[in-house]
């Protein structure tokens, strides 16, 4: 059984990466608010989103090699501290010379295209770490995305307080300091590792990152699971876009949107802390499919426009649904993937997921001002519905659940 000493760096782990997505929670809803308020168009809040995750994109992509290469320990503490210096510029710029929409705008593209090969090099280090620890892989994968859900519940709720007191860009101050601690806990508390057998010789960065790509389109289920995830990623993309419309229309308030946000990272913190109990005993691919289709319902719900206790119950389901689906996601990966090519293929089946996102943020946009909040919010839930469904008759997801062990004699 492991001792106390092999756990701690697997919590030191968790724990980095828990304050580090509530810090990043808090800019989550402090950008797009700002934009908004100051601005008032739902198409140019859209831009910014897209110029969000357009970073995390080619970073993700790009850097799943360095991950590998550099180590993950290493890439994780270097991406923070970078990542924690150009969140710091925003307030700095803002508190002496004043910051400019496209000064916040470029700080902000930095300081995504630093943080994705943190993120992933994180992901990276979280089997070796569950290992060293002994614990249950479903146990470990269910924790990390109850942190990922959660982070929510704390940053969310808090940003929108704090831009109500203090104004959108100075709650990036806390942002930037959540870096710096995750960027020490993982430094101080998680020891450095053996390097991964590799019996591929080494090659040229794009000639690894390609290797990534291979194993994703060879293996039938991750290319599938890839596919699925960017189309209902671009359905969710003008996920902030719409929902603070859906809040300043519904309530007029900031607060009321950090209230939304929180219920439903609390619900799904509690989806994803239920799976780390029971997810072992579970059949992945039937939980896998009906979390995504229930996810489905809420968007047809709120294009009610419904009151603000109703709204709050409408988020809580939905995040109790989604709660389950990042640690499946992450179990199978852990389980198919070679550990030396952690990093590659992370790194490109996040890019993947993410590639859509941009688009998805600008043209939600566009659409919530072309037929309104309510209308948008319907047909995202209809495609989505649509798309979905797509688990119950694809027979390749049936993969996603191990083939028994035979019966010993």
């Amino acid at each position: 059984m492991a001792g106390e000493g092999s756990r701690r760096p697997l919590a030191a782990l968790l724990t980095a990466d828990a304050i580090s997505l509530s810090g990043n929670a808090m800019g989550f809803v402090a950008i797009p608010w700002f934009v908004l308020e100051t601005t008032g168009s739902a198409a140019l809040t859209g831009v910014v989103a897209a110029l969000t995750y357009a970073p995390t994109v080619l970073a993700t992509f790009f850097g799943g090699a360095i991950v590998d290469r550099l180590g993950f320990r290493s890439t994780s503490v270097f991406a923070d501290v970078l990542s924690g210096v150009t969140v710091a510029a925003i307030p700095l710029v803002h508190l002496t010379v004043g910051i400019e929409l496209w000064q916040l705008l470029g700080l902000v593209f930095l300081g995504a295209l630093f943080d994705a090969p943190g993120a992933t090099a994180r992901r990276s280090l979280l089997p070796d770490l569950v290992e060293l620890s002994g614990a249950r892989l479903e146990r470990a994968t269910g924790i990390n995305g109850a942190i990922q859900r959660g982070s929510l519940l704390v940053g969310a709720p808090l940003a929108g307080v704090l831009v109500g007191v203090l104004g959108a860009t100075n709650v990036l101050w806390l942002n930037a300091a959540t870096f710096a601690v995750s960027a020490f806990l993982v430094a101080r508390l998680v020891p450095p590792l053996a390097a991964h057998a590799n019996t591929e010789e080494p090659g040229k960065h794009l000639s690894e990152i390609l290797a990534g790509l291979r194993f994703v389109a060879r293996d039938p289920l991750m290319r599938m699971l890839v596919l699925m995830v960017l189309i209902t990623n671009f359905l969710d993309a003008p996920f902030m876009v719409v929902f603070s419309v859906f809040a300043l229309e519904n309530f007029g308030s900031a607060v009321d949107l950090g209230l939304m946000l929180g219920v439903f990272g609390g619900a799904a913190l509690l989806g994803s802390l239920a799976y780390s109990v029971v997810g072992h005993r579970l059949r992945r691919r039937p939980t896998f499919v009906f979390s995504f289709l229930l996810a489905a319902l809420p968007y047809l719900a709120l294009a009610l426009m419904p009151s603000l206790p109703v709204t709050l119950v409408l988020m809580a389901a939905w995040g109790l649904a989604a709660g389950p689906l990042n640690p499946v996601l992450a179990t199978v990966a852990y389980e198919r993937i070679p550990a030396h090519m952690r990093g590659r293929v992370l790194g490109a089946t996040a890019a993947g997921a993410y590639l859509a996102i941009p688009a998805g943020a600008v043209l939600g946009g566009l659409v919530v001002e072309w037929i309104g909040v309510g209308a948008t919010l319907a047909a995202i839930g209809v495609c989505y519905l649509v798309v979905t469904s797509a688990g119950v008759l694809n027979r390749t997801f049936r993969q996603m659940d191990p083939e028994p062990e035979p019966a010993r004699a």
